[in-house]
């Protein structure tokens, strides 16, 4: 604060007039400036910290003092009437056990104002500039989030806690686990209880003998005791065991804040822009320590970070930033760490829980606001500053283009401080601040998911500042700007902006909570939003904050999707009768296949398998947009996959696990194995290699199956009712249908494909067909790989000629290598279930078709064999 008004004197005086000011810092040694600030005539400007005086036992500002006449310094600030202005009033009032909010009252201020963007209790808001505000006016940088998320490391049993909860005296945890899932193994979250056996949660025998111990939930001292072969593990939120190397992953998120970091130097300091980067650590110890003698010693973030500093520096890329420079030299030197310092000058870790702690912060503070000035000039080596908990209201510097966490973010309330860190909008050399997102973008290096990213964010900012992302507030359009009587513009006011948003709400354009509904979204996009009466003229400044709140304008109309209704005419026809009960009946299959031809096909199956890929580390890029719809993320380039090499893996076993996978004997995997060539793979990454096995053998069994299937009507009381027609509903959305159909069974025909749309016109317009079904997702035929639907039945009469039946299946090639092999076998089972079916006089016969003609070839090669 102090530094600030120093900075704006000239500002202010050149804006009012030169009209003279004073501004000191209260030093408890210096009261003569007490007494000078309560009698001088001119504006006069104390600043002071709420340690300054919020300890009356010892602080001088509560005794009489020779220096101001023997009274009390308090006294004589009381006597001013003083307008009291604090910032961060949530760190200023609690103080502790209160007394700052006490010391603050002591001063009998005439009004007190209080700024901060997280306010704890809030008082009369005079004036709100929030986090979507800022944003939107560009007063804030743009935020980007390179994400990265570790994939493919599921050969450890991983437990991480996510949070613990009692609820009605059931006591639980929230962790995340690899899981088993019909998709192959998903990191999910799930609630376990204490002595939850997780080989059993899981569905994962990695997970064998681990079990859920004790669950506590008292605060400060929240863990979940995790029981393993060969011990215990007590996890607090945020901690993980069984994960791949942290320092592996930490060192990429280093290397990776670097390469960002120069890569924005390049654009910038040409410009006149110094670049800094900020790391948030978990332990000092892993940056810095001291040995015995008191010397320096490099934790691995320091050692981590040279090295991959000098790595960077002689690529190609950065060549024109450091010319002649002594890598060596320079890398020790763009780097340094701000912790609390305690009083032997050595480096600890900040956790502000006590008295000697927050001297400790003070003091680390201090530090770094004395330096801040020199930090922003070229003429300074330092760039990259680590910092342990620096998240204290004011620990920002406006050049911090990149935040690196390098741990865990354990509430939304630090995610969002955190950032705040980089949020300020940069200067240059001259002190001159730059706008603009084409300079001012934070990037945001963080072991997560850009999607939780932008979710977590908006969460914190909905529970901090009250914020409701996608609702309208009734006093929303007060703002509005209207002319009035005399020709001046004026705002519309609270009790017409109500009326406005009743009109809105009266309309279905919002719900009774002011949420923003599709039907709005709709109006927007398709500009037939409208204002009534005397609102008519406001059309434009309203639609423009309806925008805002609405958010993206994408949507899918769910007034679109409607019942498709039957056409009575066909489904009641005799002919569509006919059509019906030649194709209605249900079949059993049965199989055979051979047992050799199937070792064969798995060995190639397995050969011909994707790559094993060893556990990587999945970069993507993200911009995120702060609106009155909410946080949202967009990926752009940037993604990148990095290798991470896992040198602690038990290898499980293989038999066992494949067996259980594939219900083959051991020998036969045995077989498999020895034969395909890709042990070496299994050793890179286990359990990818075994559910890829598993896959490819499953895979192969199951297309020897179709190769020796054989299906057989199951009798006459087993079909498909013609009243599924009537009673089963079809729905589907205008877009995908052909709504001028004639000879279907139904109004309008739904069809999921371009191929689909086009073979149902041409059945309309071809005068060969007499009638046609779009088979509906009802009619099923069963095969080893699930079940099968066909997509039409056509009935064909040329010229008098006998009818003719059709059984079609649809795609956009004839070629059974084109299509994937599961719906190739699908296919093929199918024609063998209606080959099965061809009994009886003009059965029905199945055939393969990209359009009409190739069903009208079919009919015309069975009327010559006739």
């Amino acid at each position: 604060m102090y530094k600030t008004l120093q900075i704006t004197e000239d500002h202010f005086k050149s804006i009012y007039a030169g009209v003279p000011f004073d501004y000191f810092l209260y030093d408890s040694g210096k009261l003569g400036q007490v007494r000078n600030f309560a009698t001088s005539p001119a504006i006069q400007i104390m600043v002071a910290t709420v340690g300054a005086i919020n300890k009356k036992d010892v602080n001088n500002l509560y005794k009489p003092s020779e220096k101001v006449n023997d009274e009390k310094p308090i006294d004589l600030i009381k006597a001013t009437h003083p307008i009291v202005i604090v910032d961060e009033p949530q760190s200023v009032d609690g103080g502790l056990e209160g007394r700052g909010r006490e010391a603050l009252t002591a001063m009998n201020p005439l009004c007190t104002l209080r700024y901060s963007a997280t306010h704890a209790d809030k008082h009369h808001m005079v004036f709100r500039l929030d986090a979507v505000d800022a944003y939107e006016r560009k007063l804030v940088k743009q935020i980007e989030v390179a994400s990265a998320t570790v994939e493919n490391a599921h050969n450890k049993p991983y437990v991480k806690l996510i949070s613990v909860a009692n609820k009605r005296g059931t006591i639980s945890a929230k962790v995340e686990l690899d899981v088993a899932t019909a998709s192959g193994v998903q990191r999910r979250e799930v609630v376990v209880q204490d002595g939850d056996n997780l080989e059993e949660t899981t569905k994962r025998a990695i997970y064998a003998d681990c079990r859920i111990g004790e669950i506590r939930v008292a605060k400060d001292n929240e863990y979940l005791e995790l029981r393993v072969p060969g011990g215990e593990h007590y996890l607090p939120p945020g901690k993980a065991w069984g994960d791949v190397d942290p320092l592996a992953v930490q060192r990429e998120m280093i290397r990776r804040t670097i390469r960002e970091h120069l890569d924005k130097e390049k654009r910038l300091r040409p410009q006149g822009i110094k670049v800094l980067s900020l790391f948030f650590i978990d332990k000092v110890d892993r940056y810095r320590s001291y040995d015995a003698a008191g010397n320096q010693v490099k934790g691995d973030y320091a050692r981590i970070f040279e090295e991959e500093y000098q790595r960077a520096a002689k690529l190609p890329d950065y060549r024109t930033l450091f010319g002649e420079v002594d890598l060596t030299q320079a890398a020790a030197e763009v780097h340094d760490g701000y912790f609390s310092i305690d009083k032997k000058g050595s480096w600890t870790d900040t956790e502000e829980n006590n008295q000697a702690n927050r001297d400790n912060a003070e003091r680390a503070y201090n530090l770094i606001m004395k330096e801040k000035e020199k930090l922003l000039g070229f003429e300074t080596p330092l760039k990259f500053i680590f910092s342990h908990s620096a998240l204290r209201e004011g620990w920002d510097n406006p050049n911090v283009f990149q935040i690196c966490t390098l741990r865990d973010i354990q509430t939304e309330r630090e995610r969002r401080q955190t950032i705040g860190r980089g949020l300020r909008l940069c200067v240059n050399q001259n002190g001159e601040r730059l706008r603009g997102f084409e300079i001012n973008t934070l990037t945001v290096i963080a072991t997560e998911s850009y999607e939780q990213f932008a979710e977590r964010l908006q969460k914190e900012i909905e529970d901090e500042t009250g914020i409701r992302f996608g609702i309208l507030e009734d006093h929303q359009f007060a703002g509005v700007l209207v002319p009035g009587e005399d020709g001046q513009a004026k705002p519309l006011g609270f009790v017409d902006s109500q009326a406005l948003w009743g009109h809105l709400q009266k309309t279905g354009l919002i719900d009774a909570k002011g949420r923003v509904q599709d039907s709005l979204k709709k109006a927007l996009k398709d500009g037939s939003f409208a204002l009534p009466g005397k609102f008519a003229p406001l059309l434009p400044q309203v639609t423009e904050i309806l925008r805002k709140a609405a958010g993206r304008l994408e949507i899918k109309n769910a007034d679109e999707r409607r019942p498709v209704q039957l056409r009575k005419e066909v489904y009641l026809s005799p002919e569509f009768k006919e059509l019906w009960d030649r194709i209605k009946h249900k079949t059993t299959y049965r199989v055979h296949f051979d047992n050799e031809k199937l070792i064969g096909t798995c060995i190639d199956a397995i050969r011909k398998a994707p790559p094993v890929a060893k556990t990587k580390l999945q970069w993507r890029k993200a911009d995120i947009s702060i609106g009155k719809a909410g946080v949202e993320a967009t990926e752009r380039e940037g993604a990148a996959t990095v290798t991470l090499e896992e040198g602690d893996i038990e290898l499980p076993d293989l038999l066992t696990d494949l067996q259980d996978r594939t219900q083959l004997t051991r020998r036969t995997i045995h077989r498999i194995l020895r034969d395909c060539d890709r042990l070496d793979d299994f050793k890179r990454n286990p359990q990818q290699f075994i559910e890829t096995a598993a896959s490819a053998i499953n895979h192969a069994k199951r297309l020897a199956v179709v190769d020796g299937i054989k299906y057989q009507r199951v009798g006459d009381e087993h079909y498909y009712a013609q009243e599924l027609f009537q009673t089963e509903e079809l729905t589907g959305y205008l877009k995908n249908m052909l709504t001028t159909a004639q000879k279907s069974i139904y109004e309008q025909v739904v069809y999921d494909s371009d191929v689909e749309r086009s073979f149902a016109d041409q059945l309309e317009k071809n005068g060969t067909v007499k009638m046609y079904a779009k088979l509906p997702g009802w009619f099923k035929v069963p095969t080893p790989l699930g079940t099968y639907n066909p997509d039409w039945a056509v009935l064909i009469q040329e010229d008098g000629q006998e009818r003719l039946y059709f059984v079609v299946e649809t795609k956009g090639t004839l070629f059974a290598d084109a299509l994937r092999s599961n719906e190739a076998a699908k296919i093929e089972c199918g024609e063998a279930h209606f080959k099965a079916l061809a009994v009886g006089t003009r059965p029905a016969r199945f055939v393969k078709a990209s359009k009409l003609e190739d069903v009208l070839a079919a009919a015309g090669a069975m009327a010559e064999n006739r």
